[in-house]
């Protein structure tokens, strides 16, 4: 027994040094989050096994007991026995890794630690506007890998398709309309086009999928109220909202310094013309006597 404790105290204080030493010196923070999950499970391991070698005589005439014993607590402990087997899925049939954003249980954020029974994300959306930090930490457990859908945003392709609709009264320059919204988009996000081709072709390759468009690439839709530009275009999954907001400033701009051919389009109505009304005034009657 002693020789038991002696054993997990040694092998638990060089964990510890280690672990200190990998917070110290590894800078790279994708190495030292490994580093520190292989630490923590390695040491575990040992644990298990000295403990093991040290009871395994004893444990030899309990067979029958925990055998039935152990039918109780896996019936018991259902939920924590899917949650590690989707801990293993997760591990090893990339789903996902830490540092990736996903949607997982019904909650959308980054991965910042996967853990034997949970996965723990930092939150975005809810009630923050755009793809930013709402402040919470959630704890999902593993379990829902086999349950819902996982959505990864920064798996194989870590770029997302994202849109613009910008309307355009009538009587604009629909065409100087179109030239300048495609030289703002070319101008904002052409960059991220040329970045994602490449991991688009990796994609094509591992899975059966057609080929996509990846340029930005602008349609133009006519109704009722106005001239409707659609401009659509490949962005970092990082930098969704805060590359919408550099298209609006620079399409504003654009259509500031067109001196007037491109107008932008609101929801108001405009009476044209109307029919001639005759209002015809009634002379009040003289009070009975």
């Amino acid at each position: 027994m002693l020789r038991a404790l002696f054993g997990l105290a040694v092998i638990f204080a060089i964990s510890r040094l280690i672990l200190r030493s990998v917070t110290m010196y590894v800078a790279d923070s994708d190495a030292r989050y490994t580093a520190r999950k292989a630490v923590s499970f390695l040491s575990w391991l040992l644990a298990a096994a000295l403990l093991l070698a040290t009871f395994s005589d004893r444990l030899t005439g309990l067979t029958v007991a925990f055998g039935v014993a152990g039918a109780g607590i896996a019936f018991a402990l259902q939920e924590v026995i899917a949650s590690f087997a989707g801990w293993v899925a997760v591990s090893f049939g990339n789903f996902y890794r830490a540092g990736d954003r996903v949607q997982v249980g019904g909650i959308r954020g980054d991965v910042i630690d996967v853990s034997l029974l949970r996965t723990t994300l930092m939150e975005v959306g809810d009630w923050v506007k755009g793809d930013l930090y709402n402040g919470r930490i959630v704890r999902v457990a593993n379990s829902f890998v086999f349950k819902e859908p996982v959505f990864n945003y920064s798996a194989d392709f870590p770029f997302l398709w994202d849109e613009i609709v910008f309307p355009v009264r009538y009587g604009s320059d629909w065409r100087h309309a179109s030239d300048l919204l495609q030289g703002v988009v070319e101008q904002t996000v052409g960059e991220y086009a040329r970045q994602s081709r490449e991991a688009w072709i990796n994609v094509a390759r591992k899975y059966r999928i057609e080929e996509a468009r990846i340029d930005p690439m602008i349609t133009i839709r006519c109704d009722e109220n106005w001239i409707e530009y659609t401009l659509r275009y490949v962005v970092d999954y990082r930098q969704r909202r805060s590359t919408k907001d550099k298209l609006f400033r620079r399409i504003l701009e654009a259509v500031d310094a067109s001196g007037g051919r491109v107008q932008i389009a609101t929801a108001g109505f405009e009476l044209l013309s109307a029919p001639g009304i005759d209002v015809r005034v009634k002379p009040a009657e003289a009070p009975s006597p």
